[in-house]
């Protein structure tokens, strides 16, 4: 089911859930269950197939021995499938003593919703608030109920407000959209396991694959509706709570900060990993401070209008800014308020900030540590390369792009870099990634001459397609050209879809493929074999082709080897030590699969017949 049609069908099945809510519920987990009932009606097949097979032992032999084998795993792998379990989210847990105001707040709640209690408060470090319902029971329930609070949506918002925000989740929770919820993801989560590992065994695919791959978007798009009108319903429950005013005001505040979040806080923190080796910045510990007072009202207004043009569409559950607050009818409220924090948490704030802290310093530093080293690292080559320049020597085209890239991205001479650019580009005016380069810079500075470039680039090369389509979308989108982003925000849509597919396709190398002759010409054959010939333990190679659906113009060789043989048919050297002198030593001229055919017949066999032995 491509995109449009996915769009199609939730637009209309919206319409069903909007006008009989529980009898759409009901339809959705109907569906669900026909999901199920299929794999319990191969599962009770293959099943009463293995126990013939056992019985049938005495008679058939080596025939119900070998069934025995090929089921058998099959069984057990779908058996396994059956148990998908919600794994207890992490956070630092509070006690009522510790933050009693919290906890009044939380009691009044449920005793206003008739909620059920939770059994653990967990803050987290993230700018969200939700509910976890964990079944201890499996199938048979028995929920134990997590909340989960983010620290820094404590820091953003007022009481009344991060009020407005708890009452939404526990509309959830008394309403059983948790269940639900949860139920309906381990559904999902079920197909797709048993899918894989069936697939990674290459045993019993085929028993489910068709099926699966017709029926499960049609469950996604006929859940996707639920998912969405809960939360209306949820919307619907903070209103009546606290008012659909300060409800509008907890969904500005929390559209607007998470905007600040991801374009400003969260950048300057990761780019002090450019000159400190390790993270010792608290970010959690500056952030109300940077919240009251880095915030412009420029950049307010330019993210509240981003939020409110944001169309709902089926990339996300949860409707856009603009139709929740049109279900409320209320128009945006931006209020800013004092952090609630301190008072909610108490003597607490200061464990619990720490705790956020050292958890987000532990989990980054890996990643912090390696940014320092390839900025250290780029910073030594773009100094090499300005010095080379600085002596009168003509860069080689690949050195002046490196050089154009270490100025933007470790240097703040944006400006030096865009010069830079254009020199690529008129050094070389028919490259694609010339054009493409300078052409998403000049769009980036809302400079229209780079549309021709980007346009450019991709009539070149095919594989600036992607960056092209979405440098051209996001730039007409912030001109206010909604049809003219539409249009190649659906060809990039598109161009995604073929480059998965082909990426998928290319991902294995199974016995059902079809293979031909390579194509390479006596030269490159030449080198090659010259280069095999020198690989230690390789006994003969063969190279062939996979016939590909998608982007079949882009070949993937296979090439299957044998390796050589010692005394006594035992192998003279272990597979690893070939395979790795063959993905270390050898350039293939095309993208190529590895497979030792000595320890695979059917592919030995399907390799030798097309007769493209390379190696003797």
């Amino acid at each position: 089911m491509n995109s449009e049609r996915f769009d199609s069908l939730v637009c209309k099945l919206e319409k069903q859930a909007r006008e009989t809510p529980q009898r759409y519920q009901f339809k959705v987990l109907l569906l669900a269950l026909l999901g199920n009932l299929y794999i319990f009606v191969v599962l009770l097949a293959l099943m009463a197939l293995l126990i013939a097979l056992v019985f049938a032992i005495a008679a058939l032999k080596w025939l119900a021995i070998k069934g025995i084998i090929l089921i058998g795993p099959i069984v057990w792998m779908v058996l396994k499938s059956l148990k998908v379990t919600i794994n207890s989210p992490d956070g630092f847990e509070l006690q009522p003593a510790e933050a009693p105001d919290l906890f009044a707040l939380i009691k009044n709640l449920q005793k206003k919703l008739n909620a059920p209690r939770f059994h653990h408060v967990l803050i987290t470090n993230e700018f969200n608030a939700g509910i976890i319902q964990s079944p201890r029971l499996g199938i048979f329930g028995w929920y134990r109920n997590y909340l989960l609070i983010g620290l820094p949506l404590l820091q953003s918002l007022s009481e009344e407000q991060f009020n407005a925000v708890l009452a939404h989740e526990f509309g959830h929770l008394a309403r059983g959209h948790g269940r639900i919820s949860n139920w309906i993801y381990r559904q999902r989560t079920r197909w797709s396991r048993l899918l894989d590992d069936l697939r990674y065994e290459n045993k019993g695919v085929f028993l489910f694959k068709p099926f699966f791959e017709w029926f499960s978007p049609y469950f996604n798009a006929f859940s996707f509706p639920l998912a969405r009108s809960n939360e209306y319903v949820a919307d619907a429950v903070s209103a009546a709570v606290t008012s659909p005013r300060i409800a509008a005001e907890a969904l500005t505040r929390v559209d607007v900060i998470s905007c600040y979040l991801s374009e400003k806080f969260w950048p300057q923190v990761y780019k002090l990993a450019e000159d400190q080796p390790s993270p010792q910045f608290a970010p959690y510990q500056s952030l109300g401070k940077s919240l009251s007072g880095e915030i412009d009202e420029e950049s307010v207004q330019r993210w509240l209008s981003q939020a409110l043009a944001r169309k709902t569409n089926s990339a996300d559950t949860h409707p856009s800014l603009t139709d929740r607050l049109q279900a409320l009818n209320e128009i945006p409220q931006l209020v800013v308020p004092k952090t609630t924090a301190e008072r909610l948490l108490g003597t607490s704030l200061s464990r619990v900030t720490d705790y956020c802290d050292e958890r987000w310093q532990n989990n980054i530093f890996e990643t912090w540590r390696r940014r320092y080293n390839e900025v250290a690292t780029a910073r030594q080559e773009l100094a090499s390369l300005n010095e080379k320049h600085a002596s009168g020597t003509e860069l080689t085209l690949r050195e002046a792009y490196e050089r154009a890239f270490y100025t933007e991205t470790v240097t703040p001479d944006k400006d030096g870099a865009l010069i830079q650019f254009c020199e690529l580009h008129r050094r070389a005016p028919d490259d694609a990634f010339a054009c493409l380069y300078l052409g998403m810079r000049l769009l980036w500075r809302d400079d229209e001459t780079g549309v021709a470039l980007v346009e450019r680039a991709m009539s070149i090369e095919e594989d600036t397609l992607r960056q092209g389509y979405e440098t051209l979308r996001d730039y007409h989108w912030r001109n206010d050209r909604q049809e003219l982003a539409k249009s190649f925000n659906e060809k990039l849509v598109e161009r995604e879809q073929l480059e998965r597919a082909a990426q998928a396709e290319r991902q294995a190398i199974l016995e059902k493929d079809n293979f031909a002759t390579h194509d390479l010409d006596a030269a490159a054959l030449s080198e090659l074999r010259a280069e095999l010939l020198k690989i230690e333990g390789l006994q003969k190679a063969y190279l062939v082709k996979k016939q590909l659906n998608y982007l079949p113009h882009k070949p993937l060789y296979v090439l299957g080897f044998r390796i050589k043989r010692g005394f006594g048919l035992q192998p003279k050297y272990t597979h690893d030590e070939v395979m790795y002198q063959l993905k270390t030593k050898i350039i293939f001229p095309h993208a190529t699969f590895l497979i030792n055919i000595g320890v695979n017949k059917k592919f030995a066999r399907k390799l030798t017949k097309i007769g493209a032995e390379i190696v003797l």
